[in-house]
């Protein structure tokens, strides 16, 4: 039996950058920050930030474009892929995380911001 599954909440570190693929369809990749915060021994605070690549296919992609944007937090599930290739006659490689899941947790989202003052209902009972 194997595993191959990750599970990650930060913040995206830009706006998500959106590609078309030969087929039509979308594929939309989001930078993905993740901290960690600790004291050493002299009680001095530590933070390390780990950047993910993100990649998204299909409708998800499409809910990334439409919703997501630099400083929203979010919950992504997926799997690891290494792909490589060659540049310059050297031989490179890239883990990314491929999602298969993901929610937005926090920061108003794009269309939410691009809503008018004509669009929010009057009809507050306050």
């Amino acid at each position: 039996m194997s595993v191959n599954k990750v599970i990650l909440i930060g913040n995206l570190g830009k706006e998500p950058e959106i590609k078309n693929t030969k087929a039509g369809g979308i594929v939309t990749i989001l930078s993905l920050a993740t901290s960690e915060t600790w004291k050493d021994k002299s009680g001095n605070d530590n933070e390390k930030t780990e950047w993910h690549k993100i990649v998204m296919f299909n409708r998800l992609a499409e809910i990334a474009r439409d919703y997501c944007q630099k400083g929203s937090q979010v919950y992504i599930e997926g799997k690891l892929q290494t792909s490589s290739w060659e540049k310059d006659g050297e031989k490179r490689f890239s883990t990314d995380v491929v999602a298969q899941n993901m929610q937005i947790l926090g920061v108003s989202t794009k269309k939410q911001k691009n809503k008018s003052n004509d669009e929010f209902d009057d009809d507050i009972p306050f």
